[in-house]
């Protein structure tokens, strides 16, 4: 399995271009030489209602070139079946994690939170008080199965690179009923290009669901503001759906 997997990712990363920095754009670093990722982030466009739609005329899935996530034919009726009944069973209904990738595109911002040689790269996202910490160092933990799986960085020039396993099958890809098994592999790229943008992009590998990887590609911005903040968020999941407060105001 193991090894499936890795011929897998590395086919699938020499299809899917490495993302560069912008020309003439230097990214501002730490004082260990890397780029600094600090800042509050978010998606901008409705990216979590489908990952298989388009986002301003492009594929959200930028591999396969078609857009479409390539399930296995008997995986198929899952995805119908959890279409059909997203309104109850998404989990973001149910006030769950969103899983990885789906947090970072879900309409929340997050913060990243980077100093120069942290063991720990925090991701603090306003959905329900989620904290993703991204290890810097150390190897996966075997017998692991958590909402977000377990997240080892390291920095590939100038792009952050993130491999997370150890997942449960709970989570979904989004509101769609798009899903995975406790199988998934995901690599992300971060990399900063331009003063208030990061290209993201996420390999998924699921042998268990997929017939092969697939790719998303999208563009975090910064949020700009003054004062700009991770506010209070609480989501109270009832018959209705889930209801929800950010700061003192619910909505």
């Amino acid at each position: 399995m193991k090894i499936w997997t890795t011929l897998l990712l590395a086919a699938a990363a020499a299809s899917v271009p490495a993302v560069a920095q912008s020309k003439g754009y230097s990214a501002p670093r730490l004082a260990d030489g890397h780029p600094d990722l600090n800042g509050i982030w978010e998606v901008q466009g409705k990216v979590d209602a489908n990952i298989e739609a388009k986002l301003g005329g492009k594929n959200i899935i930028v591999d396969p070139e078609d857009g479409k996530i390539p399930y296995k034919p008997e995986a198929l009726a899952q995805r119908k079946a959890n279409a059909e009944k997203r309104a109850t069973e998404d989990p973001l209904t149910k006030c769950w994690m969103p899983g990885v990738p789906r947090l970072m595109y879900i309409p929340y911002p997050y913060q990243i939170v980077e100093s120069a040689n942290q063991p720990v790269i925090p991701i603090l996202s306003q959905y329900v008080h989620v904290i993703r910490n991204i290890q810097m160092q150390g190897e996966h933990l075997d017998g692991l199965e958590n909402w977000l799986g377990d997240s080892r960085g390291h920095w590939d020039g100038d792009t952050l690179v993130v491999e997370a396993t150890n997942f449960n099958d709970q989570t979904w890809y989004d509101a769609a009923g798009n899903y995975h098994s406790g199988d998934l592999h995901v690599v992300e790229r971060f990399t900063r290009t331009g003063p208030n943008t990061i290209a993201y992009q996420a390999t998924m590998t699921d042998p268990k669901v997929l017939t092969k990887p697939f790719t998303i590609h999208l563009t975090l911005a910064r949020d700009v503001r003054k004062n700009a903040q991770i506010m209070e968020y609480e989501c109270y999941a009832n018959k209705e759906g889930p209801t929800f407060t950010v700061g003192d105001k619910k909505q």
